[in-house]
């Protein structure tokens, strides 16, 4: 069975899988998470002092400064911390019940990253069209100083978003419905609309979530498949280590990009254009993955 392995995710929900308990379960993380958030932002002034906070706020609202960025990414470390909190909670499971087998979820992790990596360093080979090119942003020393915080914290958002969605949301639905179209589509379909935001991408915005419902059935898939979370969580990294830290687009989450595209966000005939791109390499990426962990 091309699932089997999910068992081991699943198993765990099983005792609490009816769906009173995933609702208080998510009310409950989303107002940790709150609470949480409200208390990190409080500890910024003192940390930062009053004055100089009140001068980092704008970089670090469009996340336009390396250390916007960061504050930005680190945030998602609250997720971790309130899902593990209400798993215990209400489901009386520890959040590496989420996870899968740790020695199993690094493996996999591992294998998965070399593969998309390398995916990823051919195609960047391939150069971009003229109106494409994307242009020096951080310069290389900056984006080297920050670089190891900066994968740190992509690492707790990516895993943040990782637990939440193909961890809980899908293994406590998968305990309580067996069809797929159910644990696979809706959690893909929550991603997805997370993601959207007609405010920055205009009439785009509809497109550009049905890239990341697209995106959630790929990890949603590769996390079934193989029983850990550690191949999506790799896909997550590295397609967001590209898309941050490598090159952004102006004036969106660009402030640790080294470099940036001459577009943005709202630029709807550049987005739609460079989407179909974006399509092919999480194809790419997906079939990578599942061919790299095939033995």
């Amino acid at each position: 069975m091309r699932y089997g392995a999910h068992e081991t995710l699943v198993a765990p929900a099983r005792p609490t899988a009816a769906l009173g308990r995933l609702a208080a379960g998510i009310v409950m993380t989303m107002a940790l998470f709150l609470a949480l958030s409200i208390l990190w932002s409080g500890l910024m002034p003192a940390l930062f002092g009053a004055e100089q906070w009140m001068r980092m706020m704008p970089g670090v609202t469009a996340a336009a400064t390396p250390v916007g960025v960061l504050i930005n990414l680190f945030t998602f470390a609250l997720l971790i911390a309130a899902l593990a909190l209400s798993l215990r909670a209400v489901h009386r499971r520890g959040l590496l019940s989420v996870v899968g087998p740790l020695p199993d979820a690094l493996r996999q992790f591992r294998r998965a990253l070399m593969a998309v990596a390398a995916l990823y360093v051919v195609i960047s080979l391939v150069p971009l069209p003229e109106a494409m090119a994307p242009e020096r942003n951080l310069a290389p020393g900056t984006w080297a100083f920050f670089l190891p915080l900066a994968l740190l914290g992509l690492l707790c958002q990516v895993f943040a978003e990782e637990v939440a969605f193909r961890g809980y949301l899908q293994s406590q639905l998968a305990a309580r419905f067996p069809s797929p179209v159910m644990w696979l589509g809706l959690p893909a379909l929550a991603f997805g609309l997370l993601h959207f935001d007609s405010g920055t991408y205009g009439a785009n915005g509809w497109l550009v979530m049905a890239w990341a419902v697209g995106f959630g059935l790929a990890a949603a898939d590769l996390t079934a498949r193989f029983g850990t979370l550690g191949p999506a969580t790799a896909l997550h990294l590295v397609n967001n280590f590209s898309a941050i830290l490598v090159a952004a687009p102006k004036g969106q989450f660009d402030g640790l990009a080294l470099y940036v595209f001459p577009f943005a966000p709202g630029d709807e005939d550049a987005v739609l254009a460079i989407l179909p791109a974006d399509i092919m390499m999480l194809l790419c990426s997906w079939l990578a993955i599942r061919l790299a962990l095939r033995g």
